[in-house]
């Protein structure tokens, strides 16, 4: 079962996060509510140090909140990327019993048999783009986030592929780079069919850059679903998708697996003054 995640912060870099006291970053209120009434928490914004080139959203995991993505993101070499960083609605999981917490839509068990939200799904993609919909034509968007986080951000990858959300309504945002970490492809037995039918979707999926990583130790989100996610988006045309396991590594981040993210970033996105 997927149990509520204490943080998202590297537990190595717990140390050096916690000094970071003070960082440039602005609260943008509360947010819509969703189709099921759940209204998005708080949203956090870390302004770029240097030339704005890009704007990421960056999505917790279950249980956590914008805020202390917001101090993670802050830590990150990347001057030129200004972050977005919201709450997710607090929700009833059926993974917790019922239990309510933050949650970008609700989970039981992750299994090849689950059944996905695609409701919840829907309203928190939905979400996102609008945070992305008054960035300046010439910044890069993208999205990416840790766990349920990265669910999401996934999720929103296949929407921009489709052109379209679970619904069938147009997605609006030209997504430049999505980061997975620790995280699951939901709906991937069947991305692969729904991009096949359209030469569009195919052009899109092969043109979006997505970086994947996981530990082999998880016991929360099992490594096996992070490679199956990995698989299932090459095998659907997602051609610059690249998966990178870290061994022994369990349901949190590392200072290795970010740094590999901040040169990523800063290649996939031709980011100036980020090394």
């Amino acid at each position: 079962m997927l149990s509520k995640e204490k943080t998202t912060q590297p537990v190595e870099c717990s140390d050096y996060l916690s000094a970071i006291m003070s960082y440039s970053h602005q609260s943008m209120g509360s947010g819509s509510r969703n189709a099921r009434g759940y209204e998005f928490g708080r949203t956090y914004v870390v302004r770029p140090k240097g030339k704005h080139q890009a704007t990421l959203v960056w999505l917790h995991g279950l249980g956590d909140n914008g805020s202390s993505s917001s101090q993670l993101m802050e830590s990150l070499h990347l001057p030129n990327i200004k972050w977005i960083c919201p709450t997710a609605p607090t929700r009833p999981v059926s993974s917790l019993g019922g239990y309510t917490c933050t949650a970008w839509f609700d989970v039981g068990e992750i299994s090849e048999d689950s059944h996905d939200d695609l409701e919840g799904l829907d309203a928190s993609a939905s979400h996102i783009a609008n945070l992305l919909s008054s960035e300046p034509a010439d910044v890069k968007v993208g999205i990416g986030g840790f766990s349920m986080g990265a669910a999401i951000s996934l999720y929103s990858a296949t929407c921009y592929a489709l052109g379209r959300y679970g619904t069938g309504h147009a997605y609006p945002i030209n997504l430049r780079a999505v980061v997975g970490l620790s995280g699951w492809l939901p709906g991937w037995k069947s991305i692969r069919n729904k991009i096949e039918c359209s030469y569009e979707a195919a052009r899109r999926a092969a043109s979006l850059p997505i970086i994947l990583t996981h530990g082999t130790a998880d016991d929360l989100v099992p490594y096996r679903f992070g490679e199956k996610s990995a698989q299932s988006l090459g095998m659907a045309g997602f051609r610059q998708a690249v998966f990178k396991p870290y061994e022994g590594l369990g349901h949190y981040t590392v200072p290795k697996e970010l740094d590999e993210v901040v040169q990523w970033l800063t290649t996939r996105l031709g980011l100036e003054g980020s090394r």
